[in-house]
């Protein structure tokens, strides 16, 4: 069996998702948020981390790049969520994600708010885009 192969099948049952994460999520769409995933990475491993994570079931749609051809920070992913939320970028919203490019760029480029989350306690770089939250 191909290590790598082996490893793929497996990836999406070895990912969680906190508890507190999915209940904030519910929470959002109970208020009246409409809720997706931009992510890149190829589809059927990000499918599956979505679904097993019990991510699928508290947001409304996923836009994953390589089932789209096209990847973050290109606004062209984001407009494909939020067209599949039922919505428009230009009603505005949020991005929240961790990569200073793919995720404050991009979301910035698309007319959203950011929130950038630093997962390593890196030092903010001097000339990185600026989330409004980070």
């Amino acid at each position: 069996m191909d290590l790598w192969a082996d490893y793929r099948r497996r990836m999406p049952y070895l990912v969680q998702c906190r508890q507190e994460v999915l209940d904030g999520l519910s929470r959002l769409r109970s208020a009246g948020w409409r809720v997706g995933i931009v992510t890149n990475g190829t589809a059927d491993n990000q499918l599956g981390k979505i679904q097993c994570t019990g991510l699928a079931d508290v947001v409304d749609c996923w836009a994953l790049s390589d089932a789209e051809g096209i990847r973050k920070p290109d606004v062209g992913l984001f407009e494909i969520a939020a067209k599949w939320c039922g919505m428009r970028l230009s009603g505005g919203g949020w991005m929240v994600g961790d990569n200073l490019v793919k995720d404050v760029t991009g979301g910035r480029a698309a007319g959203l708010k950011t929130v950038w989350i630093n997962r390593d306690a890196q030092l903010f770089p001097v000339n990185a885009p600026r989330p409004c939250c980070a």
